[in-house]
Parts: C-alpha cells; sequence; structure tokens
C-alpha cells in the first residue's frame, strides 16, 4: 500500500464531532499524484514510488526526459517519494486518489516549509526575555546581551542569535485524519501543518490509528 501524497494547504476551520467538540483542522487538497517512478528491490535495493504533482511552465531537459520515460506530456513540478509495499499493483503515469490511501481515524505526519519572517532578532525568533527598561539603558530593551565570555575568548557554535526566521523544512507528527472526501480530492486533519496558504506538503501515514476515533457532527462540517 502507498505510504503517502502530495498535497496543497487550502485553509483552516473548525467543526464539531459527533460528541459536540469543537475541532481545530486543516484542509488540504490533493489536485493530483501521478507515479513518475517505481523503484524495486531487483533495480534499486529498496520498495519505493516516486510521486508528482502541480504543474510549472517550463522544465529542463533532464526533467522533461524523466517525465518523457512515464508516458506523461505534463510539466509536474513537485516531486516526493513514498514506500510502498512490494508487489504492488502499480505503474508508471498511473494516478492516486486519497480515498486508496487514507482513512478517517488514521495518525499522519505532515513535511513542509514553514512561513518565512524575514530577519528577526532574539526576542521573536528565540522566544528571549525582554531587558528592565530602567537603571540606566534606553536602547537595549530587545538587544540578546553579552554573547560570550572572557574564556574561550569567542562566540561559540550554535549561539542563538539573530537572523533569518522561518522558511525551514518542519515536520508535524500524529495528526488526526478526520474526513475524507473522495469527490474534491480533499483530506481534513485536526490541528496546524507548517506553511502558507497553497503551499505544498507532504503527507505520510504513521502505521498507526487513534482509539475510539470519533467521527464528525452530519452537517456541521463546515
Amino acid at each position: 500500500m502507498v505510504q503517502g501524497l502530495l498535497f496543497k494547504k487550502i485553509k483552516m476551520s473548525q467543526v464539531f464531532n459527533q460528541e459536540g467538540r469543537l475541532m481545530p483542522i486543516t484542509i488540504l487538497n490533493a489536485p493530483q499524484n501521478v507515479i513518475t517512478q517505481v523503484k524495486t528491490l531487483q533495480s534499486d535495493g529498496y520498495s519505493a514510488l516516486q510521486l508528482a504533482s502541480g504543474e510549472k511552465k517550463r522544465l529542463n531537459r533532464p526533467q522533461t526526459g524523466h517525465l518523457k520515460k512515464a508516458g506523461l506530456k505534463i510539466n509536474l513540478a513537485h516531486f516526493i517519494e513514498v514506500e510502498v509495499q512490494e508487489g504492488q499493483d502499480v505503474s508508471l503515469g498511473q494516478k492516486l486518489n486519497i480515498e486508496e490511501v487514507f482513512t478517517p481515524g488514521e495518525l499522519v505526519l505532515a513535511t513542509g516549509v514553514s512561513k518565512g519572517r524575514g530577519f528577526a532578532g532574539v526576542v521573536k525568533r528565540w522566544g528571549f526575555a525582554t531587558q528592565p527598561k530602567t537603571h540606566g539603558q534606553s536602547d537595549r530593551e530587545r538587544a540578546p546581551g553579552s554573547i560570550g565570555a572572557q574564556t574561550p575568548g569567542r562566540v561559540m557554535k550554535g549561539k542563538k542569535m539573530p537572523g533569518h526566521f522561518g522558511a525551514k523544512q518542519r515536520t508535524v507528527k500524529n495528526l488526526l485524519v478526520v474526513k475524507v472526501d473522495s469527490k474534491k480530492q480533499e483530506l481534513w486533519v485536526r490541528g496546524a501543518v507548517p506553511g502558507h496558504n497553497n503551499s505544498w506538503l507532504t503527507i505520510k501515514k504513521t502505521g498507526k490509528k487513534k482509539n475510539n476515533f470519533v467521527h464528525l457532527e452530519e452537517g456541521l462540517e463546515k
């Protein structure tokens, strides 16, 4: 069985389950997931699938040739590799739907690029406390303070300093799948995922299921 798919983040919302509990959710959409490469134990030493989704105007020649081998004429933009069981009946160019991979009640992990927040100081970037506003200082409230000791006479590697904040790959684990919409190809997960709206994420199964999963309240799903 395929263990993951590529998704596009649509928005966040909230829903009620059948117990009347409010749940924050993230709505994800899988417009198309096409198999562009099949890796096997004989040829590659392990079993996996390369999936692609999204489109862009131009590809370089290696990418064009790679997609041509799969019999595809569309310019796919995003590629991932996911695990698959050996002997799975799959073929190049095959499109995968979310209902074939995910079911409500499963736990998944989401990997994406977090929101970029530009150059930030230590208070915003690392949560440092501000310095006193009195006792002789006027413009050092959000400064980091001392960054090193007399010995060894240098700033230690890994010191928390001002710098570029965000825009890094992050993974959120144990997100609960609360709904799988096969018509709209949408996946609803409880909680937040990395990235801004319209960003791309990889959603993979963890092999775990939520005990005593409670389905959504009918008529209150949006």
